[in-house]
């Protein structure tokens, strides 16, 4: 069972700029709650009970944010407000771990991934769930990612998470062949190939990776011997396709829906779908697009 999940959040966000200049990009929140939050809690659903934060030195924020801060737990306490209390204490389950390490110098993703092998290990599989892409599993009985862990333990190949995207966009995205042309959503197939971002008329398929794997610990001698690629950054891409030629890589097509929010229109989706379906605001906020749509 994967028990662990890496989520890289040492980047300086310069999608988000300005607003991620003194805020770490993953604290920017989504209607009530920070984005990584809501990354976590896809993790902890699917059953990782430890979150290797691989940060920077000015993302202190992110750990602040899963630590217990005692002074405001007792000032709430104090002043009989117990629904905040409540939510505060319950941001991580008691058995979920936040382990934070840092990556020296931004030498792309595989590196990230590379620094959190001390605490991974070269024996065991673990998930990457970039933290700036949000897995809408609304309605569903369990979530895409313990969708594709159950993929991984049946056909014990590594996976990345795909999603269908129209092709006139495939120009934007890592494009992955398949040995089966016609993936259903919530299923699985061998991959026997990836383009990044590749021409329309030459992209294999319209399926996008979107930001979830599902690795084993051999990836990481694959990463430490990876040789610089685009952008002079390691790249997990060459790391997957070298594993894809020893061992097999699996692509698993999500049911669910995504939000890019480390892009402002896909940022400003993820606060509509999330608004109108909270328990709290929900109501309100439907009041309010309807008023607004009615102004034109």
């Amino acid at each position: 069972m994967i028990r662990k999940a890496v989520l890289p959040v040492a980047g300086f966000g310069t999608r988000c700029l300005p607003a991620s200049k003194a805020i770490p990009k993953e604290m920017i929140t989504i209607v009530d709650k920070p984005v990584i939050q809501y990354v976590v809690e896809e993790a902890v659903e699917a059953g990782i009970k430890e979150i290797v934060l691989v940060t920077h030195s000015s993302k202190g924020a992110i750990e602040n944010h899963f630590d217990k801060h005692f002074e405001l737990e007792t000032t709430l306490e104090a002043k009989g407000k117990t629904e905040l209390l409540e939510e505060l204490r319950n941001i991580i389950p008691d058995d979920v771990r936040i382990i934070s390490i840092r990556q020296p110098e931004p030498l792309g993703l595989g590196h990230a991934i590379l620094c959190a092998r001390p605490v991974v290990g070269d024996n065991e599989s673990f998930a990457v769930l970039l933290p700036d892409v949000l897995v809408d599993d609304n309605g569903m009985s369990k979530n895409d990612l313990a969708g594709m862990i159950d993929a991984y333990e049946r056909s014990g190949q590594a996976q990345v998470m795909v999603e269908n995207v129209p092709r006139e966009l495939v120009y934007k995205y890592g494009i992955v062949a398949l040995d089966q042309p016609d993936l259903a959503p919530g299923q699985s197939a061998s991959l026997t190939g990836m383009v990044e971002k590749p021409m329309i008329d030459e992209a294999p398929s319209t399926l996008a990776v979107i930001g979830r794997y599902l690795l084993p610990g051999s990836i990481f001698p694959l990463l430490a011997t990876t040789p610089p690629g685009a952008g002079d950054e390691i790249q997990l891409t060459d790391a997957i396709d070298a594993l894809r030629h020893q061992t097999g890589v699996s692509a698993y097509r999500m049911q669910g829906a995504t939000y890019d929010c480390g892009h402002q229109l896909g940022y400003l989706e993820a606060i509509l779908a999330f608004a109108k379906r909270h328990p709290k605001y929900g109501a309100d906020f439907g009041d309010l697009l309807t008023r607004y749509s009615s102004q034109g």
